[in-house]
């Protein structure tokens, strides 16, 4: 049984779903949108969390009140 496992060549070949190229088009688009959300989102979470330690706000070059009004934004704008 370990045998049949460990090697790849014993599973079954299944071919790729046959689709329209703009079907896995237009769903690479929507991930890629998902993802963009995802990643402003919990960039903004840390924005937020680092709104009250002015020595890295003064890094990133931003005021508290810019750092917490960009914080609050929703994650699809």
């Amino acid at each position: 049984m370990s045998i049949l496992f460990s090697d790849t060549l014993s599973f079954p070949h299944t071919p790729a779903r046959q689709g329209h190229q703009s079907d896995s088009g237009s769903q690479a688009a929507r991930q890629r949108g998902w993802l963009g959300w995802a990643e402003r989102r919990r960039q903004r979470a840390a924005l937020r969390d680092l709104a009250e330690d002015t020595h890295l706000l003064d890094d990133l070059g931003l005021t508290r009140e810019q750092a917490l009004r960009e914080a609050a934004k929703p994650f699809w704008r």
